[in-house]
């Protein structure tokens, strides 16, 4: 039995893990989901981590996932506890000393032309799920966006990095080159969206316990 760490991308929650979680439990897993004090115009990279680490308790074996934005943070963690494994999930790779708010940019992201959030994020999650999400999505107003990312380096912990093949968002051929660029990672795919633990739980459960199982 691992502890997953869960963490929710930018404007998130522990709700966008709602579907995932008890996939996760069912395969005999502890699952721990802190909520990022994104709400919080104070909050840095710092104050992330601390939710994090405090969320973790003595938790042991731990795998962080970082969704998206999450991925800024779940390396921090990786660098204050033993990590066994960190996976990327349709992430946003930062790079040391990188700006969160600097990422585009430097990236050369492009985003998709006419299309709208809902068919941005979550093409493929159904309707009933997609009708809940704006409830639970929120305001992110907190100050590291404008931080230099704090690690030197990538912590020493071995890293996933998996994309979503249908993901509008972020592409996955732009994650592919993102990943190799700044990783030297060649990312492994999974069908779904950018929200890839809505729209396909049971297979994302199902990759996640098989790192485990090497």
């Amino acid at each position: 039995m691992a502890t997953f760490v869960l963490i929710h991308g930018g404007g998130g929650s522990a709700w966008d893990w709602h579907l995932l979680v008890p996939e996760l439990t069912n395969r005999g897993h502890d699952v721990v989901v802190p909520e990022l004090p994104i709400e919080d115009s104070s909050a840095g990279f710092a104050e992330f981590c601390a939710t994090v680490v405090n969320a973790v308790g003595d938790r042991s074996d731990l795998v962080v996932v970082g969704h998206s934005y999450g991925a800024f943070t779940a390396p921090l963690i990786a660098d204050r506890l033993p990590v066994r494994l960190i996976v990327l999930l349709t992430p946003m790779v930062p790079a040391p000393g990188e700006r969160p708010a600097d990422w585009w940019g430097n990236t050369g992201y492009r985003g998709a032309e006419g299309l709208s959030e809902e068919q941005q994020f979550y093409n493929g999650v159904p309707a009933e799920i997609v009708a809940q999400a704006a409830a639970h999505s929120r305001d992110q107003v907190s100050a590291e966006g404008n931080e230099p990312w704090p690690l030197e380096a990538w912590p020493d912990v071995p890293t996933k990095v998996l994309v979503a093949r249908d993901d509008r968002f972020f592409t996955a051929d732009f994650q592919r080159r993102v990943a190799a660029d700044r990783l030297g990672a060649t990312p492994d795919e999974i069908d779904g969206c950018h929200s890839v633990a809505l729209s396909h739980p049971k297979q994302l459960a199902d990759r996640l316990n098989a790192y485990l199982l090497g």
